[in-house]
C-alpha cells in the first residue's frame, strides 16, 4: 500500500508540473441546477405549471410518515392521538419534546420552499422580454397561477413560522445567506401575488382543466391570508366577492352516485365520484384530484392516510369485517374528542348524522354467525380506538383492495361552506355580529340546526362552527394558528387545554400554556440555521 500512495503522490506532483501554468481545471463546472432552465415556450410553461399541482400534492399524500395527517389535528380542540399513533405526531400533543429539529416542521418547510422555488422559475421566465410566441393575456394567465401558488406557499409558511426568507428569483445554487423578512413583507408579497392572480386568473367555468386554480380560489386564499392579517373589511369583500358571483351553490339535495340509497345531501359531498364540480358539487371551488396510482399511471405523488388515520380499525373486533358502509380499513391513528363527539352539535344537525359520524356498529361477518346483526357493545379501551366514531368524510373501500394502503378519493380544497365561515369571521371581528349571523345562518339552514342570534356570536363560536362545518377537512392546527391570539392568550392552547383533555384520553395534552407567547410558532428547522452559516436565520420564541 505505501509503494502504491508513492506512486499516486509522484503522479500528482508531475501533474502539477505539467499544469502549473494553467490552473484552469479548478474552476467550477455545474453540470446541474437548483432550478429548471428558462422557459420558453407555452408547452413548457404549462408543464411547469402541472409541476406546481404535483408540489402541492405531496402534502396531502406524503407517505414517508404516515402520522403526518395527525401532526394538523392532535393536540388541537378536536382530537387526541390514539395508541395506535406512528410516532411523527407526538410533539405535537407532548409539547415538551416539540424541539427545532422536528421532522413535520421540517418537512413542512421544506414542500414550501420547493414550490416558491419552482413557481419562481415561472414567474422569472414568463416576466421576461426574451418570451415570444405568447399573446399578453396567455402570459398574464401563466403569471398569474405560478403567483397564486407562490402566495400559497408563503401563506403556509406565514401562518406556520412567522416571519421567513423572501425568495423571488429562482435559487440555481448553494445560498446560505439566508435572513427572516419581517413578517409585513411576507404579507405584502402574498397580497401583491394574490390581486394579481384574482385579477388574472379565469373564472371557474372557464379555466383549462376543472383542477386548476380559478379566479375564486384566490379570492379566497386572499380572504384567508387577510384574516391572519387582520385587515377583516379587506377579507370581507373577497369573501362577498365569491358568494355574489353566482358561479357557486351550496349543496342542500341528494345529488350524484347515491342519490337514490339512503344517506343526506352533506354527506354526498365526499363520496367518491361526487367531489368535483363536473359530478355534481356545485360547492366545490378548488378540488384536487387523485387516483390510484396502480391503475392511473401518476395518479397521486403518494399514498394518502387520511382513511387510515380518521376511520376507526373496526377490524380488530372478530365479527367486524371490512366494508364500504363502515368507510373500509381505517387504524385509527387519532380519535376525535368527547367535545365534538358529545358536546359540539345541536340536536338535528345534518352534520352529526350516522351519514357524516358513524357511531354505532353492528356484527357484519357471517362467519361469526353467533354475533352477525347483533348490536357491537362499547366496552373498555375498545372504544379508543377500535369502534370509536369516526367521520365518514374520508370513507373509501375498494374491494379489489380491502388492505387499502392508500386513499384514492379527491381533497376538497376550498368550498362554499367555509367563505360563509371565513366571511362570518371577518364580520365576526369587526363587530358585525348581527351580519355575522345571518352568514352563519345559512349554513345551519343547510344543515337543518338551529339558528343562531347576534348575542351568540364571538371567535371561539366561529371556531366551533368552523369545526362543525369542516372537521376532518380544515387544517386545525393552522385554523387556531392563523387566528393566533386574543387578549394575549395563545388561541391553540386555550382552547386545546380546556376541549381536549378527556380523561380516556391514552396521550394527554403536556407542556403547553396558554399564558405564554412560546410555541405559538413552528420551530425554524433546525438544518435550515445550521447550513445558513453566513447569517442569522433567527429561531421563533420556545425553541
Amino acid at each position: 500500500m505505501k509503494n502504491i500512495f508513492i506512486s499516486v503522490f509522484c503522479l500528482f506532483l508531475m501533474a502539477q508540473t505539467f499544469v502549473s501554468c494553467n490552473n484552469s481545471f479548478l474552476n467550477e463546472k455545474n453540470f446541474s441546477s437548483y432550478a429548471p432552465s428558462t422557459l420558453t415556450d407555452s408547452l413548457g410553461f404549462q408543464a411547469s405549471l402541472v409541476g406546481l399541482y404535483t408540489q402541492l400534492s405531496y402534502w396531502y399524500t406524503w407517505t414517508n410518515h404516515q402520522g403526518w395527517v395527525s401532526v394538523w389535528q392532535v393536540g388541537t380542540d378536536i382530537a387526541y392521538s390514539t395508541p395506535n399513533q406512528e410516532g411523527i405526531e407526538i410533539p405535537y400533543y407532548n409539547y415538551s419534546l416539540l424541539i427545532s429539529t422536528d421532522a413535520a416542521a421540517s418537512e413542512a418547510w421544506s414542500l414550501q420552499y420547493q414550490m416558491i422555488n419552482n413557481a419562481n422559475n415561472i414567474i422569472t421566465s414568463i416576466e421576461s422580454p426574451n418570451v415570444t410566441g405568447l399573446s399578453q393575456t396567455g402570459k398574464n394567465k401563466i403569471d398569474a397561477e405560478a403567483r397564486f401558488f407562490r402566495a400559497y406557499a408563503y401563506n403556509k409558511l406565514a401562518t406556520l413560522f412567522g416571519g421567513v426568507p423572501l425568495v423571488t428569483k429562482p435559487v440555481t445554487g448553494p445560498q446560505t445567506n439566508f435572513v427572516r423578512a419581517p413578517l409585513d413583507s411576507v404579507n405584502a408579497l402574498i397580497v401583491k401575488d394574490l390581486v394579481y392572480a384574482s385579477t388574472y386568473l379565469p373564472d371557474v367555468n372557464h379555466v383549462a382543466n376543472q383542477e386548476r386554480v380559478n379566479q375564486a380560489a384566490a379570492q379566497q386564499l386572499l380572504a384567508t391570508a387577510y384574516l391572519r392579517m387582520g385587515k377583516y373589511s379587506d377579507a370581507e369583500t373577497q369573501c362577498k366577492n365569491i358568494i355574489n358571483s353566482g358561479l357557486f351553490s351550496l349543496v342542500t339535495n341528494r345529488y350524484g352516485i347515491k342519490a337514490t340509497q339512503p344517506g343526506d345531501a352533506f354527506h354526498d359531498m365526499f363520496i367518491y365520484g361526487n367531489e368535483r364540480r363536473s359530478q355534481g358539487n356545485t360547492e366545490a371551488i378548488w378540488v384536487l384530484q387523485q387516483e390510484n396510482p396502480s391503475t392511473v399511471v401518476g395518479g397521486s405523488t403518494g399514498y394518502p392516510q387520511q382513511r387510515r388515520v380518521w376511520g376507526a380499525a373496526y377490524y380488530n373486533i372478530k365479527g367486524l369485517a371490512i366494508c364500504d358502509s363502515l368507510g373500509g380499513r381505517s387504524l385509527a391513528r387519532l380519535r376525535l374528542n368527547n367535545w365534538v363527539l358529545y358536546g359540539l352539535y345541536p340536536q338535528g344537525d345534518m352534520r352529526n348524522s350516522k351519514y357524516n359520524i358513524h357511531r354505532r356498529y353492528w356484527y357484519n361477518d357471517p362467519a361469526y354467525p353467533a354475533t352477525y346483526g347483533q348490536p357491537v357493545p362499547y366496552a373498555g379501551a375498545d372504544t379508543v380506538y377500535k369502534i370509536c366514531p369516526q367521520t365518514m368524510k374520508w370513507g373509501q373501500f375498494d374491494p379489489n383492495d380491502v388492505f387499502g394502503y392508500g386513499m384514492w378519493k379527491d381533497f376538497i380544497l376550498m368550498r362554499l361552506g367555509e367563505t360563509y365561515l371565513l366571511l362570518a369571521e371577518a364580520q365576526c371581528q369587526e363587530g358585525h355580529y348581527a351580519d355575522a349571523a345571518a352568514s352563519i345562518n345559512v349554513l345551519r339552514t343547510r344543515a337543518n340546526a338551529p339558528l343562531v342570534s347576534a348575542s351568540q356570536i364571538n371567535i371561539n363560536f366561529i371556531l366551533d362552527e368552523r369545526a362543525r362545518e369542516l372537521l376532518a377537512e380544515e387544517n386545525r392546527r393552522m385554523t387556531l394558528m392563523r387566528v393566533g391570539e386574543e387578549m394575549g392568550v395563545n388561541i391553540l392552547a386555550k382552547r386545546a387545554l380546556r376541549l381536549n383533555q378527556d380523561a380516556n384520553c391514552p396521550h394527554p395534552i403536556v407542556g403547553l400554556d396558554s399564558t405564554s407567547m412560546n410555541k405559538m410558532l413552528l420551530p425554524i428547522p433546525q438544518s435550515e440555521i445550521d447550513l445558513n452559516k453566513d447569517a442569522t436565520l433567527q429561531q421563533n420564541p420556545g425553541y
